[in-house]
């Protein structure tokens, strides 16, 4: 998979790295030409105790290959750096899923240690530049072997298949605490990381790396390949578990535990990042050539009540953060709903960018799920950010355990049986053929599910909707005339005055049963 301008620059925030383990006694596999360090002991519980020792002391900064050769490593240096796939871990014994390295360079500067695991004991993987296909005039051939100049890994198809070798990874970990997966539509899109530090607050936002690595084989394709990472940053330090698990998607289960170094102003439980430029919603005169241009269009909620909630995104002209208040949530998501080719007419396929949901396991108490959502002005920027952020403050010295999983899919994994929202759009308020009165916005919200297919016949649903501002008027329900069984539409204007944005609800009921889920919407007025 070659990686686009676009990665580099959503994932270019900091890469930290550390040298966990020197290499003693170097041993070699001969078959791939890998190389190993002296082994050591390793369990989860090490890994914890580990993370937990490192809080305890000040922050040091890893390690990292040369700053002046690493820096002329650019987007076109590092797509001449190619792994090569006969090195893989993994390529033709072992784990039926082959994992290869990507290098450092200049978005990606930093070392992360990588190693393998088997039966309690863990070996270093070794750097070497033989391990990658560069030129003789390549500036990275001038790097030495020690610090490592492994940035991050790919976790190839399974061998037991079609050649892996030409297929995309299922998952990848590059850059500070990020990684993704494929969907079950083939593609990748947005990422997740292991912790959000204050992003939209006043201070400067905070990006703690994964430093080192730990390898344990899936020994069939219906096993869960074991990644163990370790996390350190200046605020906190942190212990990870992942069992990957290949499926029509990808679904990881996480385990997580965490130590504080420094109180934290917002600490982001299981984020997830995305982009959203524009949509059929909103979009500026003449912006782009598309319709619409992101990898998510919505933040679902599954609330601890089981109300079921869809926010379409917002490209704002400032910074805004949006927090829904909850307990013990069943999950949360960024969605991709809109699978229309032609909603887009991209050939870079965003009508396949996967949706993902973390779903909480045990009982995460009180919090609220916050939504960042920054400007931007292109797709390169990942300006997205869904996150739970619990209510008791996150205190130096305090300590996290906590266990969820992420499902990389086309959509959410447990489905509602409300009809659901597929469509927001804004025009001008008032009447067709009439004056146009100013500071009056008309919304159309399109929902469609089964519980409207089933309504009697000549019967309608009941909008209802409220605005935290302002004065709502014209509110209508139809059927959308496309002849597709439970597809309705309400719009209303809404008048209101000031640039403070304004938080709409709505859903349909029908006597008094729900039919939808809530839609909810922050206006910005303009």
């Amino acid at each position: 998979m070659s990686l686009s301008r676009r990665n580099f620059l959503q994932l270019a925030v900091a890469v930290n790295a550390l040298s966990l383990f020197k290499a003693g006694t170097v041993h070699a596999e001969p078959e791939t030409g890998l190389k190993f360090g002296a082994p050591t002991p390793f369990s989860f519980e090490t890994l914890k105790a580990l993370a937990r020792e490192r809080a305890g002391r000040g922050y040091t900064p890893p390690p990292q290959p040369n700053p002046e050769v690493v820096k002329q490593i650019d987007y076109d240096a590092h797509g001449k750096l190619q792994y090569r796939k006969e090195a893989a871990l993994w390529a033709e014994t072992g784990s039926v899923y082959p994992i290869s390295f990507q290098h450092v360079g200049m978005f990606f500067p930093k070392t992360v240690t990588m190693n393998v695991v088997e039966k309690g004991t863990s070996r270093e993987i070794l750097y070497d530049p033989k391990l990658f296909t560069m030129g003789p005039d390549h500036v990275a051939k001038d790097l030495p072997a020690n610090p490592s100049a492994f940035a991050g890994f790919w976790v190839h198809e399974s061998r037991k298949g079609s050649d892996w070798k030409k297929r995309e990874p299922w998952v990848t970990f590059l850059g500070a605490s990020y990684f993704r997966a494929i969907g079950e539509l083939g593609q990748v899109g947005l990422s997740a990381r292991g912790i959000a530090l204050s992003p939209g607050t006043s201070n400067p936002e905070e990006f703690p790396d994964f430093v080192s690595f730990w390898f344990e084989a899936a020994a069939k394709t219906e096993d869960p390949l074991i990644v163990h990472a370790l996390l350190d940053g200046p605020s906190l330090t942190g212990a990870y578990k992942f069992s990957l698990k290949r499926s029509k998607g990808v679904i990881m289960e996480i385990e997580a535990a965490l130590f504080l170094r420094k109180d934290i102003e917002r600490l982001g439980i299981a984020p997830l990042t995305s982009m959203y430029w524009f949509s059929e919603t909103a979009k500026p005169t003449s912006a782009d050539w598309r319709p619409e241009v992101h990898d998510s269009d919505g933040l679902a909620l599954w609330t601890g009540v089981g109300e079921h909630i869809w926010r379409p995104l917002n490209n704002p002209a400032r910074i805004q953060v949006s927090s829904f208040a909850d307990k013990s949530p069943k999950g949360f998501g960024l969605g991709q709903r809109d699978r229309v080719l032609d909603h887009y007419q991209d050939g870079v396929r965003y009508h396949l960018r996967p949706s993902a949901w973390v779903e909480p396991l045990g009982d995460w108490g009180e919090g609220a799920v916050q939504l960042t959502e920054i400007p931007t002005d292109d797709e390169i920027h990942d300006n997205i950010v869904a996150m739970w952020v619990p209510k008791e403050p996150a205190a130096a010295g305090k300590t996290y355990d906590l266990r969820y999983r992420i499902h990389w899919l086309a959509d959410e994994p447990f489905s509602s049986t409300l009809a659901r929202c597929v469509a927001t759009r804004l025009g001008n308020g008032g009447q067709p053929g009439k004056p146009r009165p100013k500071g009056v916005r008309k919304f159309m919200v399109e929902f469609l599910g089964k519980p409207l297919a089933k309504l009697p016949f000549g019967e309608e649903p009941e909008p209802v909707i409220t605005a935290s501002r302002g004065e709502l008027s014209r509110i209508e329900i139809e059927a959308v005339p496309d002849d597709v069984p439970g597809h309705w539409r309400t719009h209303f204007d809404l008048a209101v005055t000031g640039p403070d944005p304004v938080e709409i609800r709505c859903y349909l009921r029908y006597k008094d049963e729900v039919m939808s889920e809530t839609w909810l919407y922050q206006y910005h007025p303009f």
